[in-house]
């Protein structure tokens, strides 16, 4: 008689079981590979969402604490038109790596402090106006003091040139209301 080989005959026995089983197994297992690829994916494409709107929030925090600098820095300066000051210079502006605020001015780059309080030397008409008054400025405004009339026939050659003033500024207030229709 042939001998039987029981062990053999068992290691096949559970061989065929085991691919048995792993064949029933496997398209379950396939289909939570699946689910768990799909998952992964999903939180790697939030995660970059995620990447992206940090980074935008802190470009536009960068954005508003140098936009704040430059225009702090120009207020300190005494700049009277702030915004329009700060359209012109904000282009020439910019952030080192280090942190520090630089502008490209014609000394190649310089500190946001140098580069302003040169932009204000060289611009003056961004301070306030050093006389009061001018074309621009409304009688009410040059003086809030009600003054006494005067009269014509006071005014002659060789008069007192304080007097002269003081009838020209009169003369000056009633024509302006005049004009304004006051």
């Amino acid at each position: 008689m042939e001998e039987i080989d029981i062990q053999a005959l068992i290691r096949n026995a559970i061989q065929e079981y085991v691919s048995l089983e792993q064949t029933k197994s496997e398209p379950a297992l396939k289909a939570e590979l699946q689910e768990e690829r799909k998952r992964r994916e999903q939180l790697e494409r939030r995660m970059n969402e995620l990447v992206e709107e940090n980074k935008r929030s802190r470009k536009m925090a960068e954005e508003a604490e140098r936009s704040s600098a430059i225009r702090s820095e120009l207020q300190r300066l005494g700049v009277a038109k702030i915004d329009l000051a700060f359209k012109a210079v904000q282009d020439s502006v910019e952030r080192k790596e280090d942190g520090r605020l630089v502008a490209r001015g014609s000394d190649g780059e310089v500190g946001l402090k140098e580069y302003l309080a040169e932009f204000v030397a060289e611009n003056p008409e961004f301070l306030p106006a050093r006389i009061p008054g001018g074309t621009g400025m409304t009688a009410a405004s040059k003086s809030s003091s009600s003054r006494p009339g005067f009269d014509i026939q006071k005014i002659r050659p060789g008069m007192d040139p304080e007097e002269m003033q003081r009838i020209r500024e009169e003369i000056v207030r009633v024509a302006s209301q005049t004009l304004r229709g006051v």
